[in-house]
């Protein structure tokens, strides 16, 4: 076990030292003259994008069980940031709704987002294709994420983590997988391997999970989110 923990830090290490973020234009600004984005950089002092060069998988872990992360919008946080399909290099902005930009409502007893949301870089919901386990068609987005270790992470971070399940969210008519980690070091600290381990630990977490996502967006008008499965959260 200290020699698996040992090698899980060297993971962990290894991966956030190999990128860094460079913001440009101002944090929470509407004026598209002062956009925000925050780019990657690697360690050669190189820009990349967060989608399409970190690898989907951590490169000390060859069993290749370990995933990487980027974290868009840090735990209990309201600005709705996201890796941007579009902009050269993929920078994280702002999500913009209505010509505003966009924040996540507070709903009781949460505050802003109820998890480390982000995304796996080297993923795609296919918008042309029907997806054979939910019927519709992706969201044309990187596969969404959801980390639920006790630590908020910085919009940015490249964060080595463990799946444990996925909630098959349909938004809008379009499939919006997300999937359920926790942060790798945390995982192997408190032994969490499987769905039953992390509700034995933290009884009422995936359900406060799948009812953020099925109401998130009611405040605003919209109605509840509906899922595949009846809202189970599948097993990995």
């Amino acid at each position: 076990m200290k020699t698996y923990s040992f090698f899980l830090c060297l993971a962990i290490s290894s991966c956030s030292c190999q990128y860094q973020t460079v913001a440009r234009g101002k944090k929470y600004s509407e004026a598209s003259s002062s956009e925000y984005k925050l780019y990657f950089q690697d360690n050669q002092g190189n820009i990349v994008s967060p989608w399409h060069d970190v690898p989907l998988f951590t490169q000390t872990d060859r069993s290749n069980q370990t995933y990487n992360m980027i974290v868009e919008i840090p735990r209990f946080s309201q600005a709705k940031f996201e890796i941007h399909r579009e902009h050269l290099m993929n920078p994280i902005v702002q999500d913009i709704e209505d010509a505003h930009l966009r924040y996540l409502p507070n709903l009781f007893p949460w505050h802003g987002q109820v998890c480390n949301y982000g995304a796996f870089p080297q993923t795609w919901e296919n918008p042309f294709h029907e997806d054979e386990w939910t019927g519709f068609k992706g969201d044309k987005d990187p596969i969404d994420v959801c980390e639920i270790g006790s630590k908020p992470e910085p919009t940015g971070t490249v964060l080595p983590v463990k799946i444990l399940g996925i909630l098959a969210l349909i938004d809008g008519g379009e499939t919006d997988w997300k999937v359920i980690v926790m942060n790798s070091k945390e995982a192997a600290d408190k032994n969490i391997n499987t769905l039953d381990d992390l509700r034995e630990d933290y009884p009422g977490l995936l359900e406060s999970v799948r009812k953020f996502f099925r109401v998130y967006k009611v405040p605003s008008g919209k109605p509840e989110n509906k899922f595949a499965y009846d809202g189970e959260v599948k097993d990995k």
